[in-house]
């Protein structure tokens, strides 16, 4: 594996599709019928592919997946390709390649996965309180809550 160095924007793609290649992220490899590289080892898929490499949709807005959307200048695109190394470097995604073996893996995107921790939900649980009453931690949905628990083993 060859690790991402310099710059993810490059000259364009090569003149024509090539066969696939492989794309690991977040725990799932995608299968890509058709891709291209080019010299410096940039991958660029087909924009109707991004969806399932990552879950981003491009828009008139730039790429979105769900409430975030990433700006993408016109040179991330070019007829059906799109840049995803230039992608991954605009949004401080790292990755590696083997452009030999025609695989890319890509980590963890910042934005998504600050999006994700901020929204996760504590799983409901239910606790006595000090009259013995049942109390759910559902009860104070949009409440901050200080649960503190002790065991004694």
């Amino acid at each position: 594996m060859v690790p991402a160095t310099g710059s993810a924007q490059s000259r364009g793609p090569s003149t024509s599709l090539r066969a696939g290649g492989t794309v690991l992220y977040d725990s799932r490899a995608v299968a890509l019928t058709r891709i291209d590289t080019d010299a410096s080892g940039t991958l660029w898929v087909q924009k109707n592919d991004l969806p399932r490499i990552n879950g981003f949709e491009l828009k008139p807005q730039g790429a979105c997946r769900a409430d975030i959307c990433i700006p993408i200048p016109p040179a991330m695109m070019r007829g059906d390709l799109f840049n995803l190394t230039a992608f991954a470097g605009r949004v401080g995604q790292k990755f590696i390649s083997d452009p030999a073996a025609r695989v890319w893996s890509f980590g963890e995107i910042p934005v998504v996965q600050g999006a994700f921790v901020e929204s996760r939900l504590a799983p409901d649980v239910t606790v006595p309180d000090r009259k013995g009453k049942p109390v759910r931690l559902s009860q104070f949905r949009g409440k901050k809550v200080l649960l503190v628990t002790w065991a004694s083993w």
